[in-house]
């Protein structure tokens, strides 16, 4: 037992000093490209919308509205949303597209790549989807710790991208809503989930980027 608490504090004192690490490179890294900006287009990566879901969920509104400050302040002048349906019927790209436009982004500057069902593939087909549209200047723009995960993976794929990260002070101060939407042009027929159509050791690989498909 006394092992047991032990570790018990072990994980929670490693968890908050990873924490905060994140937070603080990711931070910095903000501050530190927006004097790069504006940027052509920031790269979102989708969060699960859902079938029993009502409002979206917490991580999908701090990355959609993350996107719109960045627009509203002119650090980019477009936004790709990506996401398939991966573990709902719904397209979480175009779910997060729907939720955007209700809350002021202009539809007119939003794309969505609907191929992606890992966080790296994201990444990847969004960022080859923004040079087979012309544009060079790219950044990727989600929370600290998915920013974390995926800056090892764009090295190793020689993606040339910048991090825009969210910064959770400036995030905390913007008004929010939770949008009443008609979602059902988001959503896919004959729809399977990824837990039934794949391994965990396939969706594991997945997480690393080993599924894709040059």
């Amino acid at each position: 037992m006394k092992r047991f608490i032990i570790f018990s504090i072990t994980l929670v004192v490693l968890s908050h000093l990873f924490y905060s690490c994140a937070v603080n490179k990711a931070n910095k890294a903000f501050h530190k490209n927006i004097a790069n900006s504006p940027y052509d287009v920031v790269i979102v990566p989708g969060f699960p919308f859902l079938d029993h879901d009502s409002i979206w969920h917490d991580v999908m509104k701090m990355r959609v509205y993350w996107a719109h400050y960045l627009y509203e302040n002119k650090y980019t002048e477009n936004i790709i949303f990506s996401g398939s349906a991966v573990y709902s019927s719904y397209i979480e790209s175009e779910v997060m597209k729907l939720h955007a436009v209700a809350i002021g982004v202009p539809a007119e500057i939003i794309y969505t790549e609907k191929k992606a069902e890992h966080s790296t593939e994201n990444l990847y087909y969004s960022y080859h989807l923004a040079k087979s549209m012309g544009f060079e200047k790219i950044a990727l723009a989600t929370d600290p710790f998915q920013t974390s995960m995926l800056t090892s993976f764009a090295k190793r794929k020689k993606l040339d991208v910048d991090y825009l990260p969210v910064v959770f002070d400036t995030l905390k101060i913007i008004d929010k809503i939770n949008p009443v939407l008609d979602l059902s042009s988001a959503k896919t027929e004959n729809f399977i989930s990824i837990t039934e159509r794949e391994s965990t050791w396939k969706r594991w690989m997945g997480t690393l980027g080993r599924n894709i498909k040059e």
